[in-house]
C-alpha cells in the first residue's frame, strides 16, 4: 500500500490533492500543513511519495527538498512539486534539488495523477 504525503499550507489544496491521490488503489494519503510539520514526522514515518508545494512559511518547499534529499531513507523517494511559481528558473532549481517532477497551479488533476502513478511505477 503506497503511503502518499501531502505537504502544502493550503487546506483547501492540500485537500485536493489527497482527494486526486486518493483515487491510487490501496493507497494512504497523510496530510501535512507545513514544511516543518513535514521535518518532523519524515525521520519517524515512512512515505512512498511526496507532493510539495514552494511557496510555504516558516520552511519553503525547495528548503524542505533539500532536507529530504540528504535524509538515507528518503535520498530516492519521489518528490513532485506541485506550485504557483511559473518561471523556467524555478523549476530548474527545484529538479536541480532533486525533484522528480513539477506541476504548475491550476494543474489538471488527471495529469497529477498520471504523474504521481508514474513516479511511483519507477520506484518500484
Amino acid at each position: 500500500m503506497p503511503r502518499l504525503m501531502v505537504v502544502e499550507d493550503s487546506a483547501a489544496m492540500r485537500g485536493m490533492i489527497a482527494s486526486i491521490l486518493g483515487q491510487i488503489a490501496d493507497s494512504e494519503v497523510v496530510e501535512v500543513a507545513s514544511g516543518f510539520e513535514a521535518l518532523k514526522l519524515l525521520p519517524r514515518d515512512v512515505v512512498d511519495l511526496i507532493v510539495m508545494d514552494i511557496n510555504m512559511p516558516d520552511i519553503n518547499g525547495l528548503e524542505l527538498l533539500s532536507f529530504v534529499r540528504k535524509l538515507p531513507a528518503y535520498a530516492n523517494t519521489p518528490v513532485l512539486i506541485v506550485t504557483t511559481e511559473r518561471g523556467e528558473e524555478d523549476r530548474k532549481r527545484g529538479m536541480a534539488l532533486g525533484a522528480n517532477g513539477y506541476l504548475v497551479k491550476p494543474f489538471d488533476p488527471d495529469e497529477l495523477l498520471e504523474t504521481v502513478i508514474n513516479l511511483l511505477s519507477e520506484r518500484s
